[in-house]
């Protein structure tokens, strides 16, 4: 899996574990190891931007997800994942601590992070949360990837809960 982080931020982030969990999201997803994703980390100001840019929002949000060859986890246990380019990850620290201070299970700027760098994954995957059964679907599979990477880490305590939007 090719996966590049790249953090222009000025925030220092823990892109080790973004690499990580990035890497656990996908292969838990059977995305095919040759597949590319890239990770870039951007201040309000920027995101601020690409929001009003893309989505004709307001305001700087958490996470936002360009995907480009549409791939998809295979259907089948038995079928090939096919190969490709993923698409980009964009992510604000700025509104990440903000989110993780304000969440019922109150966590750092990096839990909120990682989570939502596998939020970002699932939409690159085709995954949403517009709809009721939509939401339960994606929430679901994001705490699972979310908790099952940090049982291989080690990691005790409670997973954060989704705050994303």
């Amino acid at each position: 899996m090719s996966i590049d982080v790249n953090n222009e931020s000025g925030i220092e982030v823990d892109e080790q574990a973004i690499l990580d969990i990035a890497r656990y999201a996908l292969a838990r997803m059977r995305i095919h190891p040759l597949s590319e994703l890239s990770v870039i980390v951007v201040d309000a100001e920027a995101m601020e931007q690409l929001h009003i840019q893309w989505m004709d929002l307001p305001g700087p949000t958490d996470v936002m997800s360009f995907p480009m060859d549409e791939l998809r986890p295979p259907a089948k246990d038995d079928e090939e994942p096919p190969e490709g380019l993923l698409g980009d990850i964009v992510l604000c620290p700025e509104v990440a601590k903000k989110q993780g201070e304000e969440a019922p299970t109150r966590h750092s700027m990096d839990e909120e992070l990682r989570l939502l760098t596998v939020h970002g994954v699932l939409h690159l995957l085709g995954y949403d949360h517009e709809e009721a059964d939509e939401r339960a679907e994606m929430f679901g599979l994001q705490a699972a990837i979310v908790d099952g990477w940090r049982a291989e880490k080690g990691l005790t305590g409670p997973s954060p809960a989704p705050t994303v939007s």
